[in-house]
């Protein structure tokens, strides 16, 4: 069986220079707040090409935290509106709803399942503060043009780049775009700790400063505490794991480009629609970070079935849109089509960094084998 995600044989590429970075945790002494996550967090920071990074305790502390800090330097306040694509996974609208703010549902562009500047203009309206613009799968959404709309809306930006790490748009990444950004280091991501961990980044300063003392108790100093803050920090072993892995980020990223660009040329099969087109290029494909590479099918329960038969291991992301969820059980009369067809039809194809190149080629033969029937 091909499998979706072998994160053991990705951490094993790594594997000495995992222990000698656990070992040297362990050796210090030292375990929270202390120089391996100061050093990850510098070493992020000039990876992404912004000015500070705040490490946190996992993707969704990022976003909560941030639009947190927005409340707590009078930027937002309960009740104002966030635009939000209606297909993202959950944890994007849960950091809304746990600050108290509206969440503003908006389909997504039906090729790039990311936030559409046209329909995210008409949901704007004088409660609007906010748009929260999720790189869906690893691609970018729209940034270029979902800044303008801020810019002439007087709206803050906070990308939600937990799938996103390296995807770029005319050379800058994701994170520089908003006016913050919220990134996973969950075990599966691109950039993959050995547990839980998340980071913020940001060229605001204050809000910086601000992330970081709510994430440690509300306190900028011991003992004294300006904020009814939480425990949210990256702690000194993921950092330290973090650390490594960071150095192969850019060859692992052009690996998973490698690898979707040979099942866009090499996937023919008319009932199996891909994200990007077979005249795709390694060029072209600088906006994608393949976080996951997710095909649509009308019969895709029974795709599902055949590839698993063919001995290819696959993954739905995500069977249940938030709007349908039993967490947010108000909004069950609401209807967003293009959203509930997504959910319906998308399967995820393995992309790894580990994967052979004769995976590759059975993952597409088999895809090209599967007849609806």
């Amino acid at each position: 069986m091909i499998p979706f995600l072998d994160l053991k044989s990705i951490n094993n590429q790594y594997r000495d220079e995992l222990v000698d970075a656990t070992t040297r945790v362990i050796d210090s002494g030292w375990y929270i707040q202390g120089a391996e996550v100061e050093a990850f967090e510098e070493e992020f920071a000039t990876w992404c090409g912004t000015e500070h990074c705040i490490g946190v305790a996992n993707g969704l502390a990022a976003l909560t935290l941030t639009l947190r800090a927005w409340k707590e330097l009078g930027k937002l306040q309960e009740g104002d509106e966030v635009i939000v694509p209606a297909n993202t996974y959950i944890a994007s609208i849960l950091a809304i709803t746990e600050n108290h703010l509206e969440p503003v549902l908006v389909e997504p562009d039906e090729m790039t399942y990311n936030l559409c500047p046209e329909k995210t203009a008409a949901a704007i309206t004088p409660k609007t503060k906010a748009i929260l613009a999720v790189h869906l799968y690893g691609q970018l959404a729209p940034m270029p043009d979902i800044m303008v709309l801020a810019k002439t809306y007087n709206l803050l930006v906070l990308e939600d780049s937990a799938q996103a790490h390296g995807a770029e748009i005319d050379g800058k990444k994701a994170g520089n775009w908003g006016d913050a950004s919220g990134f996973s280091f969950y075990p599966g991501k691109n950039l993959g700790a050995l547990g839980d961990a998340g980071a913020v980044i940001t060229h605001d300063e204050e809000l910086a400063q601000t992330i970081r003392a709510l994430g440690n108790y509300g306190s900028y100093r011991k003992y004294e505490n300006l904020y009814q803050g939480l425990n949210s920090r990256l702690d000194e072993l993921q950092a330290a794991l973090l650390r490594v892995k960071l150095r192969y980020l850019d060859g692992e990223t052009r690996r998973r480009r490698e690898i979707a660009l040979t099942y866009a040329r090499g996937i023919e099969n008319p009932e199996i629609r891909q994200p990007i087109g077979r005249n795709a290029t390694m060029v072209s494909l600088q906006s994608h970070a393949f976080h996951l590479y997710v095909v649509r099918a009308e019969a895709r329960d029974s795709l599902q079935q055949h590839l698993h038969n063919a001995q290819v291991q696959t993954m739905i992301h995500y069977p249940i849109p938030p709007h349908q969820q039993k967490a947010y059980a108000a909004w069950e009369t609401q209807s967003f089509p293009i959203t509930e067809a997504l959910h319906r039809q998308v399967l995820s194809l393995p992309i790894s960094p580990v994967m052979h190149d004769e995976q590759v080629k059975q993952v597409i033969k088999a895809c090209n084998a599967f007849r609806n029937v």
